[in-house]
């Protein structure tokens, strides 16, 4: 081999080095680990409880739409009978 060549096997030796210790330092910071965890599942609560505010919605959507229904139901009912009389 020659001095290049070898100087350039040093270099990449050294970046692999340098990524391995990164991964390393990475894998061994706990503290950034769990606020990584953390902030996931945080998002993931938001998601849920967003879908749960729209069903909730959707629930009360319909049950007003029941009650307008009955409403003019009854309505009706109460006009139908006035005019027989």
């Amino acid at each position: 081999m020659t001095a290049p060549e070898i100087q350039q096997e040093i270099e990449q030796t050294r970046e692999h080095l340098g990524e391995t210790v990164d991964e390393f330092a990475a894998r061994a910071d706990v503290r950034a680990r769990a606020r990584a965890k953390a902030a996931g599942m945080k998002d993931k609560a938001a998601g849920i409880s967003g879908q749960m505010r729209q069903s909730e919605l959707v629930r009360r959507g319909w049950a007003l739409a029941a009650v307008a229904a009955g409403a003019v139901l009854i309505g009706s009912v109460l006009v139908r009978r006035r005019r027989k009389r």
